[in-house]
């Protein structure tokens, strides 16, 4: 039986937690850790269905937190934005062959051109198509202001989770892959 509570597994869940946690506090809209914390542990939890599952237990205890102290944890949008954090996990399984600066950096803007994408579809959809596809183009385009905090928010948690945790590996030895 593989042992799974490892120290390795212990840091990388409870990263994704504090970093899920931060989104309680105030910060500046769609400047959050939620691409980085389905990227980081589609890389490095071993399990491939851990590496989907935690980051969304972390999301959904969050997002819940959320629901309760404000009432805007869950919107009718937000199977668009699971499918983009599962899908972006899934992008993490595919990075973890090559980890490195210039993957993680591509990987950051692919998830954030992915969740645009994804979810400015669902506003759409959600708002019953209206318009067609020239609403859809028009919904996209609405977003355009909402894209530049989405991008910089997953290039500096996925820098300071993959920072943290490359820092981490060299002063901690049980933390590298056994």
């Amino acid at each position: 039986m593989k042992k799974i509570l490892t120290p390795r597994f212990i840091f990388i869940t409870t990263a994704i937690l504090v970093a899920s946690i931060s989104r309680l506090f105030p910060h500046i809209p769609n400047f959050t850790p939620i691409a980085a914390m389905a990227l980081f542990g589609g890389v490095y939890l071993k399990d491939k269905r851990l590496a989907i599952i935690v980051p969304l237990l972390a999301m959904f205890l969050s997002d819940s937190i959320l629901e309760l102290t404000t009432g805007w944890g869950f919107h009718n949008t937000i199977g668009y934005v699971y499918a983009s954090f599962i899908l972006t996990s899934i992008i993490g399984l595919f990075v973890r062959r090559n980890t490195n600066v210039q993957t993680i950096l591509a990987a950051s803007v692919a998830s954030s051109v992915l969740f645009f994408t994804i979810t400015n579809f669902g506003v759409w959809a959600s708002c019953g198509m209206v318009g067609g596809p020239a609403g859809l183009g028009t919904t996209y385009v609405l977003g355009i202001p909402f894209f530049a905090p989405t991008l910089l928010g997953d290039l500096f948690f996925n820098a300071l989770l993959f920072g943290a945790f490359y820092l981490a590996q060299r002063r901690i030895p049980a933390l590298i892959k056994a």
